[in-house]
Order: C-alpha cells, then structure tokens, then sequence
C-alpha cells in the first residue's frame, strides 16, 4: 500500500507475540494509567541518553586538558556518538520484529552501559572516540524503540501528553548533563560523568524485565544489508568531510569524501526503490507531514546542535566561568522548557503545525542571532535570560517537530517513522556539532582566550542563518492541525 493511502487503516501484518504475559488489548482511553511504569522505563532511557549526550559539553576543557588534546578536536568524541547514533537507528524496527522489544531494549540499555564504563576508564581519545562508539550502539535502539513501544500502547487521545512526560525527562537529562558534568570536573574526576551511567542502566534492566512489553512479527523479513551498508558508507563518509574541513582543510580529500557520500547516497535511493523492506522506506516521504518533519528537523539541528558546546566554550574559556557555573547556566534552560510544555499541545491545537512551527522557527533562528551580543562583561541573570528564552522556544520546537511526523500515518508503520525520524535527528546533530565547531575554528584563528567571544558571536549568526532555513521547510506544509485525535499518529 503507498504511504499516501496508510492513514486511518488499521495494521494487517503485525502480530504480538506474548512471552511471559498475555497478549496486550488495544489500548483504551486509560492507557497512559495503564503503562505507567512502561512511560517511567521509557523516560528514564532518555534521560539516561540525553544526559549522556549533553554531560561531556561542560567537561570538554578538563578531558580535552587530561588526554593533552585540544578543546575543538574533542568534537570527535560528540561527533562519533551521535553518528553511531544515526547509523545504527535504522536496524531497530528489523531487531524489533526479529527479537521482540523487550529484548532489544534490554540488550541496548547493556551495551549502552558497557559502553559508558569503557569511557569511564579511557586513557587516549581515540580510546574515548571508540568508546563512545559502543555507547552509541546501545543508545541506537533506546529512542526509537521507545517510541514505537508507546505508539503501540499508549491510545492516541493521550499520546502527546505521554510523550511530553517523556520528553520532559529526555530535557532534564540535557540540561542536568551540563551541570552534572560541571560539579563533577570541579570537586571529583571528570571520568565519573561516564560511569553515573552504570548503576542507572542496571536499574533499568529490572524494570525493563517488569515493564517492556514484547512486540514482535511471527516472521521477521531478512535484514536489508546492502541498503544498510550504503546508509552507513554515505553517513560516515559526510561527517568525514566536515571533520576533515575542519581540521588539516585538504580541498581534494573533502571533495573525495563528498563526492563518495554522494554516489553510495544514489546508490541508496536507487536500492531502496527495488527492495520490499528497505532500511529506510524513502517511499514514506510521498507523505507530505513526513518529508516536512524529517527535512524541518534536519535544518533545524544543524543550525543549534552545536550551541551548547559553543556556549561552554564561550563561559569557561572566553569568559574564565568554571565547570560547575558554566553547568548552572543550562538550569534557565530547562526551566524555560518545562514551563511551556503544558502549553504545547494547545497551541498546536489553536495554531496548526504549520502556523506554529512557521513561526516558531524564525523565533529561533533570531534568539540564536540575539547570543551574539553576550560578552564577558554581560550580568550572569541577562545570560541567564537568554538561555531561558531559548530552552522555551526549543521546546515548542522540539516537541512539535518529532509529533509531526506521525499525524498522517497509521501505526503499522510508526517503527519505520520513528526509525528515520531519530536517524534524521541524530544525523543533523553530528552534522550540527561538526558544523558548530568548524565554525568556532575558523573564527577563531590564532587568537587567544578572548578570540573565543568573537569566534562565539560570528558562529551563532551564521547557526541562525541555517536554522531560519528550516522555516521555509515547514512552510509547505497544510493546515495540519493536532486534532481530531483520532488522526493523529504522535510522535
């Protein structure tokens, strides 16, 4: 069935399979009561996930300091993680119908966890970069996973408050990342911001056992290798090129990695047209909420993926701030965040998709802009100001990117959405990131401590720049609105 055609149908080839409990009935108008503890499971693997991504921005100077690297050339180890991130994502809904839900996520919260242990005892960056790689393939599965178990659960009346809950917690982990990670450079050891993640992932393996439910197909179709091969080949070989941009500059190298990622690209969209279960079903995209929300989120996160590190590195190195003071500027974020969450669903609702992104983009590619005008003489409450207005307007966007994605589609295909949904996303950031640093670098220059406040300036106007880009995107879309309910496919 084209995806044109999938909207209010109901699935024909998905069956759950029980294991140790009964087959799970449709979800009924209690359902969020009902799985409570599985909202709780899946808001603890994002916190545990963003709080990762987020925690090695503030110790970015003492790590870059103890392995005797440079502050910039620590974009790898981001950068490696969320590309490991966006490359893998693409295998959950396979391991999903193959193994069942309750094992994957399982097994992805245990990699994920041994992962955080091997960069709590690195000795190089390389080791950190390898490291984070292992984190990475665990982390690959917890989002969309997550997702896809709660679309399958969770009735769609309630889906957007469900998943404000657990976006909400996802948003506490990324910014108690940066003040966590903060207070433990300053009165501990850096090496503990990665092995906090260890007695976490263990308690979420009990309640993953008690809470997951096991979702699976009576017979998985075989994995689609080569599509996956291409997908990864044309994802490294980009990030390859910025990062290669963005150190030693080789014009012909970058051209080489460009050109590369560009035909196994072709090479991919080609494959996916002839495959009847494709890694990434491009066909998704004929779907117009899909291709706007996938296209919107990657404009979007390259231009502010990158600001929280920038940030760091403006107040500790540029403005002489600490670990732990730089950390407590994130706090205005998160307030700024939570507070305009219970308003989010009603403003789509007033507004529409359309309306309210449209302008809540161009919001946020000025509010990048405004940044520039901090300096190592500005008050710490007007920063604070900043960071506040930004977390707000952040989260509108955040939260009405990743529902668009699923208010046209049925839910027979919310794995595969979600899937190239958090591939995108994680995609972007690592472009993003990249992106943010190579920016940092070339302003910066040869200049000392204060060239990070010009370099700072320069790099978030040219990050608004590409973020008001995606404001175009979300233009194309129709009056879609979050209601009725019982059209809205979440996120």
């Amino acid at each position: 069935m084209p995806p044109s055609d999938v909207a209010n149908t109901e699935p024909t080839d998905v069956q759950i399979l029980p294991t140790d409990r009964p087959a799970l009935a449709p979800a009924e108008p209690s359902s969020r009561a009902r799985y409570r503890g599985l909202i709780w499971l899946v808001s603890a693997a994002f916190f545990m996930q963003a709080l990762d991504s987020t925690i090695v921005n503030t110790a970015v100077p003492a790590i870059s300091g103890a392995l005797a690297v440079t502050p910039l050339s620590m974009r790898t180890a981001l950068t490696s993680y969320v590309l490991t991130l966006a490359i893998f994502i693409p295998m959950s809904p396979w391991l999903c119908d193959r193994f069942g839900t309750r094992r994957v996520f399982g097994g992805a919260i245990l990699v994920f966890a041994l992962g955080s242990l091997l960069c709590g005892v690195a000795q190089s960056l390389p080791q950190l970069v390898v490291s984070r790689i292992i984190q990475g393939l665990g982390g690959a599965a917890l989002m969309p996973v997550g997702r896809y178990v709660l679309v399958r659960s969770i009735d769609r009346r309630e889906f957007v408050s469900s998943m404000t809950t657990v976006a909400t917690f996802g948003l506490l982990g990324s910014v108690f990342g940066p003040l966590l990670g903060g207070a433990l450079v300053e009165y501990t050891n850096w090496r503990l911001i990665f092995l906090i993640n260890v007695p976490v992932g263990l308690v979420g393996l009990l309640l993953n056992r008690r809470e997951m439910p096991d979702y699976r197909l009576d017979r998985a179709h075989r994995f689609d290798t080569s599509g996956f091969l291409l997908f990864a080949g044309a994802s490294a070989l980009c990030l390859m090129a910025a990062e290669t941009l963005g150190g030693d500059g080789h014009g012909l190298l970058v051209a080489a990695y460009t050109a590369g990622a560009v035909a196994l690209g072709t090479l991919y969209v080609r494959h996916s047209r002839r495959t009847a279960y494709p890694v990434s079903d491009l066909s998704l995209l004929k779907v117009r909420s899909v291709w706007v929300s996938l296209a919107g989120n990657l404009f979007t996160r390259l231009g502010v993926s990158g600001m929280y590190l920038l940030l760091v590195l403006f107040l500790q190195i540029g403005c002489g701030w600490s670990p732990l003071t730089a950390g407590l500027m994130m706090v205005p974020q998160a307030i700024g965040s939570i507070a305009v969450k219970p308003f989010i669903d009603r403003l789509l609702t007033h507004f529409g998709y359309r309306r309210l992104l449209l302008g809540n983009t161009i919001l946020v590619a000025i509010v990048l802009c405004a940044f520039a005008l901090l300096s190592p003489s500005t008050p710490p409450l007007v920063i604070a100001a900043f960071v506040f207005v930004y977390g707000a307007v952040m989260s509108v966007q955040y939260t009405s990117m990743n529902t668009l994605a699923y208010v046209d589609l049925d839910v027979k295909y919310a794995a595969m959405a979600s899937s190239m949904a958090s591939t995108a996303q994680y995609l972007s950031m690592s472009f993003g990131i990249a992106l943010a640093s190579l920016l940092m670098a070339g302003f910066l220059g040869s200049h000392a401590a204060e060239g990070y406040v010009w370099a700072f300036r320069w790099s978030v106007i040219v990050m608004g720049m590409i973020t008001l880009a995606a404001s175009w995107i979300f233009g194309r879309l129709r009056d879609t609105r979050a209601t009725p309910p019982e059209t809205a496919g979440a996120t």
